[in-house]
């Protein structure tokens, strides 16, 4: 199979023109998926993504066999793979729950400008696997990582009397395999008491039983209240 593609990859009106357009499929077959899922980068912009890179591919292999000029093939293309850095962390969010979302689709994006770097070189058969590749990981892993049992980090607001109920709830925590990630103290004066407020955010090894788990700490000496945020 390769062999007989060695014809069209040479820089010629036709094989310039089948490599956008397969650069077009492929970042629309990439795109779609996203789409549906109503990602922020979707169909045109993984088209765009995979046609640009393609057409930098092309340019660079263009101005050293066509023009003869002594320029580096590979320099334009590593240029693409850097800047796709910028358009990948415009898709990434931190979400009021400090869950990250568009990593995926950051990851896509950069998969798809490669491929079409790859197109654009002529490199048909890895372009061609690669799509497939990235689909079947959207799509296929998308339901298995799904399945993956884990539990999310989440917060929880704690008011106690004095610092060492804080030390047994952190303990408690402890003993639970439930790792404290960020741990913010407030002090604050009621009339004729000193109450305390800290903010604990907890990210479990394992699935924990949120209402057990608050049951367990209200039980402890000198906290006063505690409830998940």
């Amino acid at each position: 199979m390769s062999a007989s593609l060695n014809s069209l990859r040479s820089i010629s009106f036709a094989t310039v023109l089948l490599r956008m357009l397969l650069a077009c499929l492929s970042g629309a077959v990439i795109g779609s998926e996203r789409s549906y899922k109503n990602r922020p980068a979707g169909f045109r912009t993984h088209i765009l993504v995979c046609i640009g890179a393609a057409t930098a591919s092309m340019t660079g292999i263009y101005l050293y066999l066509n023009l003869g000029l002594p320029t580096d093939i590979s320099r334009l293309g590593a240029q693409v793979v850097s800047g796709l850095g910028f358009i990948g962390a415009g898709t990434i969010i931190v979400t009021r729950n400090r869950t990250v979302k568009g990593l995926t689709t950051a990851a896509g994006l950069w998969a798809s400008g490669v491929i079409g770097l790859s197109i654009g070189a002529g490199f048909y058969e890895g372009g061609v696997f690669a799509t497939a590749l990235v689909l079947i990981t959207e799509t296929v892993f998308s339901q298995l990582n799904s399945r993956i049992s884990r539990s999310p980090e989440f917060n929880i607001t704690l008011h106690y009397h004095h610092k060492p109920a804080l030390d047994q709830v952190m303990r408690t925590c402890k003993d639970s395999r439930i790792a404290i990630t960020n741990l913010r103290v407030l002090h604050g004066n009621d009339p004729g008491v000193t109450v305390y407020t800290a903010v604990l955010s907890l990210r479990p090894r394992f699935k924990v039983n949120h209402d057990l788990l608050l049951s367990h700490i209200r039980g402890i000496h000198g906290v006063l209240d505690v409830e998940e945020t």
